[in-house]
């Protein structure tokens, strides 16, 4: 994983949410608990989130509703923060303090990368978007996936899980369809 892919995830994620209609809030998304709002809301936090884990190491609670009426803006802005704070001096030096401990920069970088590519097929696949993604980012975020979201982190959300259980899915899908039944999905 690179800035590179983290970059591509970031614009990708973007094109979404700017072609998210007003009326296409309240649908149903993969995300069980979710609405197409509840999601964008959620991306636009954690791209917050992680810029600030980016900045100083740690990451702080969830704040709230960032989206106001203009959720282009909301995600842009805090997209840029993002960026921002990866070109900082030193930023791929900074390890990154968990709950389970710390984790180097790379690791942060494929874990953001790899949350905004499920969440894009998450918005596409919940407004009627066209789920022909960025295939080259799919492998990269599954591969990250594989290697990082293994059972011990995974569970019901009423249990305290944000990450549901792997879904199987067919070998030859389509390798996003893969990456969000890996991600707890039905592709």
């Amino acid at each position: 994983m690179t800035i590179e892919h983290l970059s591509r995830a970031i614009d990708q994620l973007g094109t979404l949410i700017a072609d998210v209609r007003p009326e296409q809030a309240g649908l149903p998304t993969p995300c069980a608990a979710w609405t197409v709002r509840d999601l964008v809301n959620h991306v636009v936090d954690e791209t917050h989130r992680f810029a600030e884990s980016v900045a100083t190491g740690q990451r702080g609670p969830s704040d709230g509703d960032y989206l106001g009426a203009d959720w282009d803006s909301a995600f842009t802005r805090a997209a840029a923060t993002l960026r921002a704070a990866w070109q900082a001096p030193n930023a791929m030096d900074r390890a990154h303090i968990f709950p389970a401990g710390a984790v180097p920069a790379i690791w942060a970088i494929g874990q953001q990368t790899t949350e905004f590519a499920i969440h894009a097929w998450d918005i596409a696949k919940a407004t009627g978007q066209s789920l022909d993604l960025d295939a080259e980012l799919a492998e990269f975020a599954l591969d990250w996936a594989r290697d990082n979201l293994v059972p011990q982190v995974r569970g019901a959300e009423a249990d305290g899980f944000h990450i549901a259980p792997a879904v199987t899915t067919s070998h030859d899908a389509r390798v996003y369809d893969r990456l969000a039944a890996f991600g707890g999905r039905q592709p």
